[in-house]
């Protein structure tokens, strides 16, 4: 059944809104070659997105001809405005950007383990509000929140968590009682990987897994172009994975004795303490990922060595489970450790599994984060105004 006037000028009109996006400003012949479309279609789209207020006259083609040059089109990027936080245990960061995701304002707060629930709310809602201001939004219309811990698959909310702050779980609340925005919050694993897929280490890839090093253990599950959640969204909770060289067993309600307690930040830092490193860390930097940074840098092989061999038990139980192709190592410790870490991982890996799997370090350090929650605000804000 062919789609109806009205459908297929929607779809005409998401086209071009897509082509607008990712080829960037064009004219209107550019459209017609890029669409398929009859002339007098694109002049008709053209004029319903400039009267919806999505794009614009950007500028002309300065060619040389007879009569008057092209006008180029281009998406209007103040049209929304975003915001992205990076939620940690003791600090939150905001970056606001444009509908096309160009960065506008950026800043940081510290909340210390000592602040109460309330004030840290308060604080972290107040600091979306000013970077809004400084990066001259006066209204966001989508904000896209990354923390650690569970994303309910049902509701979208953040799951209750003795490991984490309460003000965690309060803060998406604050967000969208103070704000006329629409908030989303997700893993911070889901989202490097979405980043590191979208912009970083696993854009050739479909299918991966991104293993999470840093205060905790994680995992982001990415099949076949699909993130997977899992029937209670615990997909990737591989710090409860039980191995070998701990001192017990994980259970229900903690992961001491998983792989958590090989290659979380406390266990790296007895690691170096073993071998005789102590950490230096640089301003914000966790003391764990300052250690593993030294070491890269003094070729400090026997640390690395030990490291690997802790990481590479997750990595292959990965491999032997789901047969990736690619583990991408993220978190502080696999930015920190970077391709000489990775490079041992994988040699490691190759030795324990009969499946090939490559070991990539993270392309996009400990931006990754803000980077997913940037993309998934824009491409919600998008989907909806682009459906008009």
């Amino acid at each position: 059944m062919p789609a109806s006037p009205s459908t297929a000028r929607a779809i005409n009109d998401r086209l071009a809104l897509r082509l607008l996006q990712s080829e960037g400003p064009l004219t209107a012949g550019q459209l017609k070659q890029f669409t398929g479309l009859s002339r007098p279609s694109v002049a008709d789209l053209v004029e319903r997105l400039q009267d919806a207020g999505l794009i614009a006259v950007v500028g002309e083609t300065g060619e040389r001809r007879r009569g008057p040059n092209a006008r180029v089109y281009g998406i209007v990027a103040d049209r929304a405005h975003l915001a992205a936080l990076d939620v940690r245990t003791d600090s939150v960061t905001v970056v606001v950007a444009d509908l096309l995701g160009e960065q506008l304002a950026e800043a940081s707060v510290p909340i210390g383990g000592g602040t109460g629930t309330g004030p840290a709310v308060e604080r972290a809602v107040a600091l979306v509000e000013r970077t809004a201001r400084a990066g001259g939004a006066s209204r966001l219309h989508t904000v896209g929140v990354g923390a650690p811990g569970l994303i309910d698959p049902v509701t979208g909310d953040l799951r209750d968590s003795a490991r984490l702050p309460a003000w965690h779980r309060r803060l998406v609340a604050a967000l969208t009682d103070r704000l006329p925005a629409r908030v989303l919050v997700e893993n911070e694993t889901n989202l490097a990987a979405r980043a590191e897929r979208r912009d970083g280490a696993a854009h050739d890839r479909d299918t991966f897994v991104l293993l999470w090093l840093g205060a905790g253990t994680g995992a982001a599950v990415v099949l076949d172009g699909t993130l997977r959640r899992g029937a209670s969204g615990g997909t990737g909770e591989i710090g409860f994975l039980p191995v070998p060289g701990t001192a017990g067993l994980p259970s229900a309600t903690a992961c001491d004795g998983g792989f958590h307690s090989l290659a979380g930040s406390a266990a790296v830092e007895d690691l170096a303490a073993e071998h005789g490193l102590k950490a230096e860390p640089e301003p914000g930097e966790p003391a764990a990922a300052a250690v593993v940074r030294r070491a890269v840098e003094g070729g400090h092989a026997p640390f690395l060595d030990a490291l690997a061999d802790r990481v590479a038990i997750g990595a292959a139980s990965v491999a032997a489970v789901l047969d990736p192709g690619c583990v991408v190592l993220g978190g502080e410790l696999g930015c920190a450790g970077g391709h000489a870490l990775a490079e041992r991982v994988a040699e490691r890996v190759a030795a324990m599994s009969p499946l090939h799997t490559e070991v990539r370090a993270s392309a996009l350090g400990g931006a990754a984060v803000l980077r997913g929650a940037l993309l998934t605000a824009r491409d919600a804000a998008q989907e909806e105004l682009f459906s008009m």
